[in-house]
């Protein structure tokens, strides 16, 4: 593994060095990569064009996630920025130099990358949602191949540039961010055969919720037990990171779980709120679009709502609150409120004709 690790070193040494100018796009790519764009942006567009697109867009990027996890507590992948000053791999040689950025320190495991596997799926999903309705609006056969092509070279770019993203920032391993799109792909690709989840109830929504959460927790009580620190990497990025501020407590597993738990039991709340029942009669473009644009305000403003990390508890039970809101808002609240500010208007109208 330590040749493997040094030639990704390397890449990343002359990725840094060669594309200097480019740093800014490559910090936005990975940033973006984030799942917090798909539910932050990608759902609240999606959920209003098509319900079922949104649907599996969640349990894509939240189980997808949530396996991510699990495997990297397996795989015990090491990060660059701290493997290339704690490998015995150079001897007496001069360590590669590589440069840090407010991005690079995330705090758990590397292997596979999770913006790789996250972004993977969430792009399979929404591109094979594009090519779905172009087949139900029967597409002449070629631009609906011409549609394929267009979009199977829009995500090799995407991919493409996530991927040397993660690696320019010293996060991600090569072999770290494309084991992290093989299993995004196998995530979403299994997902798109499952047609209970969009049947499924409040109470198994509850379920899941905390089944996931209890055995990933059992999991790292068990191990621990077993004298196996699963946290054993939040040191090392304490350690290695040039700057202490950019070591954030919500890139460690316990805060990614739990804004996972939060935003998938966000989902079955939303979707069997009153509030999203008394909604589903009001299809029109305008509505629609409404719904899109005053979601991702509202969206916006609760991305801006931040909360002081000095309480692990209490920054862990609102990171929870504050994803579990961010999916109500587009399910629930926003159609809500739309639709009856539109039967105020129409009950106006009609009494002033």
């Amino acid at each position: 593994m330590d040749l493997l690790h040094s030639w990704g070193v390397s890449l990343a040494v002359h990725l840094q060095t060669t594309y200097k100018p480019y740093e800014s796009w490559f910090q936005l790519a990975s940033s973006v990569a984030d799942l917090h764009t798909a539910f932050f942006v990608f759902f609240p567009v999606w959920f209003h064009l098509n319900k079922r697109v949104g649907i599996k867009l969640i349990w894509v990027a939240v189980i997808g996630d949530w396996l991510n996890l699990v495997l990297k507590w397996v795989l015990f992948g090491e990060r660059p920025y701290w493997w290339v000053h704690d490998t015995k791999f150079y001897g007496a040689e001069e360590r590669p130099s590589l440069e840090q950025f407010p991005i690079t320190c995330e705090t758990g495991p590397g292997s596979p990358s999770g913006h790789a596997m996250g972004s993977a799926g969430v792009w399979y999903v929404m591109i094979t949602a594009v090519l779905s309705m172009a087949a139900q609006r029967k597409t002449p056969p070629l631009l609906y191949s011409l549609l394929q092509a267009a979009l199977l070279v829009l995500f090799i770019v995407v991919k493409l540039l996530v991927c040397v993203s993660r690696v320019y920032v010293a996060a991600h391993f090569p072999h770290q961010v494309v084991s992290g799109v093989i299993s995004g792909l196998i995530v979403a690709e299994v997902f798109s055969r499952v047609q209970w989840i969009y049947s499924a109830s409040l109470k198994k929504y509850f379920g899941i919720t905390l089944f996931l959460t209890s055995f990933a927790v059992g999991f790292y009580l068990l191990l621990r037990a077993l004298g196996v620190d699963l946290l054993w990497t939040l040191e090392k990025a304490q350690r290695r990171c040039v700057n202490p501020a950019w070591v954030h407590m919500d890139s460690t597993p316990f805060a990614g779980l739990l804004r996972n738990m939060g935003t998938f039991l966000g989902l079955g709340l939303g979707l069997h709120s009153p509030l999203y029942t008394e909604t589903k009669k009001n299809s029109g473009t305008t509505y629609r679009a409404g719904c899109i644009a005053t979601s991702l305000v509202l969206c916006w403003l609760l991305d801006n709502f931040t909360f002081s990390s000095k309480n692990q508890e209490l920054y862990y039970l609102l990171s929870f609150c504050k994803s579990a809101a961010v999916i109500l808002i587009p399910t629930a609240l926003v159609p809500a409120g739309l639709t009856r500010l539109l039967k105020t208007a129409r009950e106006t109208k009609r009494h002033f004709n």
